[in-house]
């Protein structure tokens, strides 16, 4: 029997009688059409998911009680950090949702010298919005717990600045002599940066090793910006996460 699944962005406590979001609401009943009395699970980030029942539906809302709370873990050891050039169109939302089923745990997208896109203030702000509904929609489809951060778009400049200070720092290069089967185990925290569909700029590369990079190479041929994240991640992860193991 298929379980249903929905983000709610509210406080949740077993006993509790919630009134669901529009958007939760319109995608349980209208969607999936769920009718009253019908069991799914709800979650909002905090690490749990929380079984539920529909106990009111209605055609402008629905509501739920919570009866149970289950601590869920489903978070790799390996916390990756992706600095993600800006992508075209459906490439990043496409970037966005595979890199979260495949486990990253923060997102920070980013602008540098041959981004083909560019966004005004405006622009970025809807942006922002869009890909942390595509995060959620990833994190509901791939039953993990814990939504991964996706900071606003910005500067590549300004991104080195916020990086987390005890993670170890590559950029994809495919001229790099060290590859991912030689790279040291990281203590727990990467940081993976992966240039925007035109390439780190020469400028850029002197950014990123004065900001402690190193070039990581993934093989022999060219990868696409929505590719090429994709493929290292899950090298990663198979190294040193929980792919096909139980991690390093």
């Amino acid at each position: 029997m298929r379980v249903i699944r929905a983000h709610v962005d509210l406080p949740l406590a077993p006993g509790e009688r919630i009134e669901l979001p529009e958007t939760a609401a319109a995608h349980l009943t209208r969607v999936l059409r769920l009718r009253e009395g019908d069991a799914c699970v709800l979650f909002n980030g905090d690490g749990h998911d929380h079984d539920a029942r529909l106990v009111a539906v209605g055609k402008r809302g629905a509501s739920a009680e919570i009866l149970a709370r289950r601590g869920v873990d489903l978070e790799s050891p390996l916390r990756i950090t992706l600095v993600q050039g800006l992508a075209r169109g459906e490439k990043m939302d496409w970037i966005l949702q595979k890199a979260t089923e495949l486990g990253v745990a923060a997102f920070v997208p980013v602008t540098s010298d041959r981004s083909e896109v560019k966004l005004d203030a405006e622009r970025a702000a809807k942006r922002h919005g869009h890909w942390h509904s595509v995060v959620v929609s990833a994190c509901e489809q791939s039953w993990r717990s814990r939504i991964p951060d996706v900071a606003a778009p910005r500067t590549l400049a300004s991104a080195l600045q916020m990086l987390p200070a005890d993670a170890s720092r590559w950029w994809l290069d495919p001229g790099a002599d060290t590859g991912i089967a030689g790279m040291p185990a990281p203590a727990g925290n990467v940081v993976l940066a992966i240039g925007p569909e035109g390439g780190w700029s020469d400028n850029d590369r002197t950014a990123l090793r004065a900001a402690g990079f190193t070039g990581l190479r993934l093989g022999p041929r060219i990868l696409r910006t929505e590719t090429a994240g994709i493929a290292a991640i899950a090298a990663l992860q198979a190294r040193f996460g929980d792919l096909g193991g139980t991690g390093s």
